[in-house]
């Protein structure tokens, strides 16, 4: 089992960043992949970025890629999303989510755990 808690949501304006936070418990944290979701208001859940477990490989949707960092800290058991020059589209509920393999992966099925989300707002 895995248990994860997002943190750092809020509302900013257009241009500015912010980072989220997902803090896991349970199983081992560096043997899962982790990747993080979005969801706007009345559009289905999307991929935003996705690392590996061990941190060295990451991927990212084409909205977010050159805005967007995700990165984790396997000693903290925590995984990142830094969010830079921010967006109204990147308005939504942003969810972190574990998968119980090595490598990573945009595909939303083959997460097994995920986080109750947080919040980001971006006014123009």
């Amino acid at each position: 089992q895995v248990q994860l808690v997002e943190s750092g949501g809020g509302l900013v304006q257009a241009g500015d960043s912010l980072r989220l936070s997902c803090a896991s418990s349970g199983r081992t944290f560096s043997s899962v992949a982790m990747g993080w979701f979005r969801q706007a208001p009345g559009k289905e859940r999307e991929f935003v970025a996705t690392i590996t477990r061990s941190g060295l490989g990451t991927y990212y949707a084409d909205s977010v890629k050159g805005r967007f960092t995700i990165s984790r800290d396997n000693a903290k058991n925590t995984v990142y999303l830094q969010m830079t020059s921010l967006k109204p589209d990147d308005t939504g509920v942003y969810f972190c989510a574990a998968r119980e393999r090595s490598n990573y992966s945009p595909r939303e099925s083959e997460y097994t755990y995920w986080g109750q989300g947080t919040q980001v707002t971006v006014s123009s």
